[in-house]
């Protein structure tokens, strides 16, 4: 954009993009001085049959990753966008050409595909120039001219104005879409950071705020490091001018020293691999200035292998597992620093080994290990990976960019978080709503992955709870959840998700369940937040996980309210005269195995023999009585049925109890706790032999996960 111009003859905030002095490189093309370029570019218009001198050097790059490409879509949209932006000049006064040069040429540096590239040669045609979206699309197709318009719209949004939220909303879906618009946007961005000098100190504050809050989240989530560490590095020389001086130094020191221990130790992994028998190639990556800022922060003085870490290349996965294997036999391994993201890749598809080595005078040095693959995109992201809308068997989507099967654009690189953005930003109720939950998710920069019952993978945060896996892997089914078993054992929806656990969600069938506003607090994502404050506002009185209020349900009655003892004349004592009581701790019923112990009263109370008060009575002396079920079959038992909180739960249980045939004595509900609810039933039964199927019709009403017999604890011995 012309409003972030360049000032050539003051470096500002372009230093961290250079390279640290003394730091490890591979050999390559020098960097092109795109200013040259841009004032060749107006000595006079190319030939029509080959490629214009000043995006020479755009097509080496595109060529280094794509051999085959055709160039002539990129000769062509040079030609209109130098004759279209021919007399504009950028406000350091280099003619504006030499800006979409610069975008399109660190975009073909990332492996972009050539209809990207195009794309980016045009993308300020359109807002800036009298060319139209109709010419682009005339002249070079549906594709193009849909990244050209994307980014256009992109070109509008003041990211950082309140009124703007709208407008970025339908920017997110328009990238949704099509993921390399935002590709071109962060390109644009980072050329513009690279060149900001020219602004006022307030104006580069300003933009530097808004890349760090909005377009670094968006650079990391899209994988593209190459540009995310450059962005860091600008926005940090702008907001922090002293601690990124400081960090300078520290780096000019490190480089000044007479030996470096990282290339020693890089020299015995490549000794290590060699003898091995494994081909490999080890390069040093040195750290740029905020990833240095950081980790002396963290660690305090800085030593000579802190400044850099170790990265090998190898060529295939199994590769990666071996070279790990050799290293950690051969040198001494660091066991805490071991990741593996290639079994599980991070959520913005970056793979890799991660592991820490000692070296022989003690230095720790970290490795990266990767294929070349992985390492192409890590660096590059989903610019990486091409065209993500061709057909197998084309280079480009059709021009209406459908998918033959169904009629909708595949995105295979489209990131998970992306996906669970568009779902989100639909049921946002508002543009500020929408604003302050995507900042805050952006915020959000380390995620997790826990792992469903069939072994799926889900992306959340880190701090996010039950409750936000189940919105992720359901939308607003999830409305129906009544629990979840974490690494096979139960859980509230509010347990917090480590990276790892396996979550299998509890799901109701009431297509009328309801979500509890107390989920809102456990809530952590997007999706989770807005889906439960959508239904709480579409329903003015809803319901909270607490039991409705009925008749039925009673305080818990002591075990020695007449009320609570249940029938006993089916129970035969050999003990002439005694009445008998069947013990409340327990409530024994037909054909529980019995025994029974005399009390007070010539009264002799009946167990379960595996109760816990048969073993009190009998460490106390007590001794037994003989008890036999006689041939009266109803009986009176205490049942515990436990649940997670949700609306109607009572009249369901209720409900289930009735049609088996089973009368309620009394019924106590507790309050709900961390939303378990637990519900204590007195029943009488016209017949034992009904208890297992009452407990099982129980067991089956949504909501429900255990039901068993009542254990109160045993009343003092009398």
């Amino acid at each position: 954009m012309s409003a972030e111009a360049t000032n050539p003859a003051t470096p500002g905030p372009a230093t961290p993009g250079s390279a640290a002095p003394g730091a490890h490189r591979r050999k390559g093309r020098p960097r092109i001085d795109l200013r040259r370029l841009g004032r060749a570019a107006l000595l006079g218009p190319a030939a029509r049959d080959r490629l214009p001198d000043a995006i020479g050097h755009v097509a080496e790059a595109h060529r280094a990753h794509h051999p085959d490409a055709d160039l002539e879509p990129l000769r062509r949209a040079y030609v209109l966008a130098e004759s279209s932006h021919r007399g504009q000049m950028r406000k350091s006064g280099e003619p504006y050409i030499t800006h979409p040069l610069a975008v399109t040429l660190i975009l073909a540096e990332l492996g972009a595909e050539t209809t990207t590239l195009t794309a980016s040669l045009l993308h300020d045609t359109v807002e800036d120039t009298e060319v139209t979206l109709d010419q682009v699309r005339e002249q070079f197709g549906d594709e193009v001219c849909y990244l050209v318009d994307g980014v256009t719209k992109l070109e509008k949004v003041d990211y950082g104005a309140a009124a703007e939220p709208e407008t970025f909303r339908k920017m997110l879906v328009a990238t949704g879409n099509d993921v390399r618009v935002m590709s071109i946007k962060l390109a644009d961005r980072l050329h513009n950071m690279r060149t900001l000098g020219v602004m006022r100190p307030e104006k580069q504050a300003r933009i530097a705020k808004v890349t760090r809050d909005v377009l670094i989240p968006l650079a990391e989530r899209l994988g593209v490091q190459a540009l995310k560490t450059e962005l860091e590095d600008l926005v940090f020389a702008i907001l922090h001018p002293e601690e990124y001086e400081h960090t300078r130094e520290l780096i000019v020191d490190n480089a000044s020293r007479d030996s470096d221990p990282l290339a020693e130790i890089a020299e015995e992994v490549r000794t290590v691999l060699r003898e091995a028998g494994l081909q490999a190639e080890v390069l040093i990556r040195p750290r740029h200035f905020v990833s240095v800022h950081r980790v002396s922060r963290k660690r305090g003085p800085m030593r000579g292998s802190d400044f850099g870490r170790l990265l090998v290349l190898v060529n295939e996965d199994a590769d990666c597992y071996g070279v790990l294997g050799e290293l950690h036999t051969c040198l001494t391994p660091v066991v805490s620093e071991f990741k593996d993201f290639i079994a599980v890749p991070k959520f913005n598809l970056y793979q890799s080994l991660h592991t820490a080595v000692a070296g022989g005078d003690g230095e720790v040095a970290e490795v990266l290990i990767r294929t070349h693959q992985m390492h192409k995109v890590a660096e590059a992201g989903v610019i990486a990976l091409g065209n993500p809308y061709a057909p197998p068997s084309e280079e480009q989507s059709d021009g209406d960019g459908e998918r033959p099967a169904d009629g909708e654009r595949v995105d295979p690189t489209r990131p998970g978080w992306l996906s669970r953005l568009l779902d989100w930003q639909q049921g946002a109720s508002d543009p500020d709503t929408f604003w302050s939950t995507l900042r805050e998710d952006l915020a959000q920069d380390r995620e997790i992955t826990v792992f469903r019952a069939d072994g799926g993978p889900l992306g959340l945060p880190e701090g996010a709870s039950c409750v936000d896996a189940a919105y992720a892997q359901y939308g607003e089914d999830a409305h129906a959840c009544m629990g979840a078993r974490v690494n096979g054992r139960l859980a509230t929806l509010s347990t917090v998700l480590r990276d790892g656990d396996t979550v299998q969600l509890l799901m109701g069938q009431d297509p009328a369940a309801e979500p509890s506003r107390e989920w809102l607090e456990h809530a952590h994502t997007p999706a989770a937040r807005i889906a439960i404050q959508r239904w709480l506002a579409a329903h003015p009185s809803p319901g909270d996980a607490k039991p409705p209020e009925t008749p039925a349900t009673t305080p818990r009655p002591s075990t020695d309210a007449p009320a609570a003892r249940p029938a006993a004349a089916n129970a035969v004592v050999e003990q002439a005269g005694a009445s008998v009581r069947l013990a409340g701790c327990c409530t024994p019923v037909p054909p529980d195995e019995v025994t029974g112990f005399a009390v007070r009263g010539g009264v002799v109370t009946v167990h379960r023999v595996g109760c816990a008060g048969v073993a009190r009575m009998k460490s106390a002396g007590r001794a037994e009585v003989g008890v036999r079920w006689g041939d009266t079959t109803e009986c009176r038992v205490t049942l515990v049925a436990e649940s997670f909180g949700r609306p109607h739960l009572l009249a369901d249980l209720t409900e289930a109890i009735a049609m088996e045939g089973v009368a309620i004595v009394s019924a106590t509900v507790e309050p709900p706790t961390q939303q378990r609810v637990r519900h204590t039933y007195t029943l009488q039964l016209p017949d034992a032999a009904h208890l297992p199927g009452l407990m099982r019709a129980m067991r089956n009403v949504p909501g429900v996960y255990d039901v068993s017999r009542a254990q109160h604890p045993a009343a003092a011995v009398q």
